[in-house]
């Protein structure tokens, strides 16, 4: 029972249980000023995982890593006016240094298209200079109202692309790329269905062209921009003056793009997957792929225990991120809800009876359970956690195919919007798009690139439809 860890089950506050589960599973705590958040080891090596194979895909498409300063004069945001617009509300600011009052305040960096674009400024002369392909890991200050661990806190951990193009095609090109690259780490790592388009009008990114993001389901219905990626078009440029001398020998500015993934993919995580138990980790990014949890007693602990290590040693050695439980202060049941809690995938039972025999239990998160040779682990084990990969995902892509709905009336609309997602025709209309926000607090969430041409009439004004498809409405985080 989810009682029985102190976990207040999702049925019952999915919100609360969320909270207790990030605090209890060692993810995250809370920092001592308002909104931020201290990741704790366990929380950090997921993201450390993800971090390493997203630059490993970034480096392959030809991206370098760089790093930009957090502190930007106030003027740079100010240059696109749709920009500090959008970030205005939530920038802090410095206005005192070294004792003394500064001559211009400082942003404390929100995203860094300001900066870059001043330094691009300096570096691009002619079309030789570009491509321009930069990323950059960091941490970024928004200052928001209402804070949730991982999902929006004041700081939090992110990489931020970068780039400039001599042509649209070009920038247009590399602005779905990565939001490509996002959506397979999102799908094969993560196992996290979504649907992957670009957003409407309203809300796109503050100075952008247009944005492309990928919006999953959580498990109490709600969607979740994972990544977003932007297409700038001149904006920027012009904004900095970023130009380049082309082989027709003509001065043009170039063309921008700009990308990022967050931690909140780590909350994702959490919502997606877990259960009233606790985590559950998709074998790829979890920490521990397999914990092994010894079961003796005090005499039979000199017969267990080696054997148990040696297991450890044998699977380590073939490259399974393991870890051998050995702590004697706690009981085994003790020790199997804590790894539930965790969410590790597979869970290895080694007592006197399974020596003797030269077998394990093998138990997975998933549910169910096994007695394997311990002989034939080595080479069941692999398998066994890239099925437990494709389970998590089959099971959250169910999750978010029985709570999706077409819908055509306004009523269909505001009863089903309250339990998960909605596919409706819009008008693209910006004030009836606000008046839908307004009435059920659903907004849009993207324009699949996936859902077949099809013709209707918006879902509350009646107007025809403005995207030829049906798109994306949810609540969301």
């Amino acid at each position: 029972m989810a009682k029985d860890k102190g976990l207040t089950p999702q049925s019952q506050d999915f919100n609360e249980w969320y909270n207790e589960v990030v605090l209890k599973a060692d993810l995250v705590d809370y920092g001592p000023v308002r909104g931020t958040m201290v990741v704790k080891p366990y929380g950090y090596a997921i993201w450390e995982n993800i971090q390493r194979e997203l630059d490993r895909m970034f480096k392959e498409t030809g991206h370098q890593n760089a790093y930009f300063p957090l502190f930007i004069p106030i003027s740079f945001l100010q240059k696109e006016a749709e920009h500090v617009e959008g970030f205005a509300p939530e920038l802090a600011v410095v206005t005192q240094a070294g004792g003394e009052t500064l001559e211009e305040p400082l942003a404390v960096r929100p995203t860094s298209e300001t900066i870059i674009g001043h330094m691009w400024a300096k570096w691009i002369r002619t079309y030789r200079d570009l491509p321009q392909l930069l990323n950059q890991w960091n941490s970024v200050v928004r200052w928001e109202l209402r804070t949730k661990l991982f999902l929006r806190t004041t700081e939090f951990l992110w990489q931020e692309g970068h780039t400039a193009h001599a042509t649209q095609e070009e920038a247009e090109e590399e602005a779905r790329r990565m939001a490509g690259v996002y959506a397979t780490v999102l799908r094969d790592w993560c196992a996290i269905p979504g649907w992957e388009g670009p957003k409407t009008e309203s809300e796109k990114f503050a100075g952008a062209v247009y944005s492309i993001s990928y919006e999953a389901m959580m498990r109490d219905g709600k969607a979740l921009q994972s990544c977003t990626s932007h297409y700038l078009g001149q904006n920027f440029a012009r904004a900095f003056d970023i130009q380049f001398q082309d082989k027709d020998q003509q001065n043009k500015y170039v063309h921008t793009t700009s990308w990022g993934f967050t931690t909140r993919v780590v909350g994702a995580l959490v919502m997606t997957h877990g259960d009233d138990k606790g985590l559950i980790l998709p074998p790829r990014l979890a920490p521990i792929q397999v914990v092994i949890v010894p079961i003796y007693k005090a005499e039979t602990r000199e017969a267990v225990l080696p054997a148990a290590e040696r297991l450890y040693q044998e699977l380590k050695a073939a490259g399974i991120r393991v870890h051998l439980d050995d702590r004697d202060q706690y009981s085994p049941g003790y020790k199997f809800n804590e790894w539930e809690l965790k969410g590790v995938p597979l869970r290895l039972e080694l007592g006197p009876r399974d020596v003797e025999a030269g077998t394990a239990v093998l138990a997975s998160r998933l549910g169910g359970k096994e007695t394997l040779q311990i002989s034939e682990l080595l080479g069941l084990l692999p398998a066994r956690l890239e099925q437990f990969q494709r389970d998590l995902y089959q099971r959250a892509l169910e999750f978010r195919d029985a709570h999706t709905w077409a819908v055509d009336s306004y009523e269909a609309f505001k009863e089903k919007v309250e339990q998960g997602f909605v596919k409706a025709f819009h008008c693209g209309d910006k004030e009836c798009e606000k008046q839908i926000k307004a009435e059920t607090t659903a907004t849009t969430r993207c324009i699949p690139y996936d859902e077949p041409e099809a013709q209707g009439s918006c879902v509350r004004c009646g107007k025809p439809s403005a995207y030829g498809k049906r798109i994306l409405f949810a609540k969301a985080y």
